[in-house]
């Protein structure tokens, strides 16, 4: 993977713009709509499996509004990248996703995101909620051989699953809120009884922004290193779009 992109003086990363065509949509789960695009350039697009790429997406009103999604697959040899979008209620996003054809054309920008995978690390920690779960399967699913994971991913019952396969040791753990998504305490609950495992871990917390501080305080309050968490929140209730650097 090629270095991220330099960050000017404004603190916003330079990204660079992609002309997207859409080569194919379905259902890649019962809750997630899978779209492939292609780009004329688009072997050139060099991302780390946790990395966003960010949508000028058409609005009611005519207008475009920035929408942060995960890359959730690339496949060099067809020379198309894969996003899934989350089906939750009306709105413009899921909306487009799930009316696109082939030949309709988007821009997009990036890559861009902090969450990650650390070569260095010898164990990986992964939470999030369903926003989270094209970035997490990525990851799990991309993990260099030997390497060791473990994942937790809040969803509000089992029908929210779905299947993931990880070539390396990865321990999954579900948890169901049984209610809507927002700031609660289930993921806070699973990652303070979390037994560390033995050598030097990573972490990357990411989902509601609120409940991400959280997290990562109670990582730190319990010994986790700072600099060894990566954490983002995609979303926060009441907000459109958006997507929050959680550093603090």
């Amino acid at each position: 993977m090629s270095d991220m992109p330099r960050t000017p003086r404004s603190g916003k990363p330079n990204l660079r713009s992609w002309d997207l065509e859409v080569v194919d949509g379905f259902d890649a789960a019962p809750n997630m709509r899978r779209v492939v695009f292609t780009a004329a350039d688009i072997g050139e697009l060099a991302y780390r499996p946790g990395q966003a790429i960010v949508f000028s997406m058409p609005l009611p009103d005519g207008a475009n509004g920035r929408r942060h999604y995960t890359i959730r697959a690339a496949d060099p040899s067809a020379r198309t990248i894969a996003v899934d979008f989350l089906k939750h209620g009306d709105g413009p996003s899921p909306n487009w996703a799930l009316r696109a054809r082939p030949g309709d054309r988007i821009e997009a920008k990036g890559p861009r995101g902090n969450a990650w995978i650390r070569l260095d690390a010898d164990w990986h920690l992964l939470a999030g909620d369903e926003t989270c779960i094209p970035a997490i399967a990525h990851m799990l699913e991309t993990l260099e051989p030997g390497a060791l994971a473990f994942a937790f991913i809040e969803t509000a019952g089992a029908d929210g699953e779905i299947a993931i396969v990880s070539p390396v040791r990865a321990e999954l753990r579900w948890l169901h809120r049984g209610g809507p998504a927002g700031p609660g305490d289930v993921m806070l609950d699973a990652l303070e009884a979390f037994a560390f495992p033995e050598g030097v871990g990573h972490a990357i917390v990411i989902g509601e922004t609120g409940n991400v501080r959280r997290q990562r305080h109670a990582l730190i309050a319990r010994g986790f290193a700072r600099e060894r968490i990566s954490s983002e929140g995609y979303w926060r209730p009441g907000r459109v779009g958006g997507h929050d650097h959680v550093d603090d």
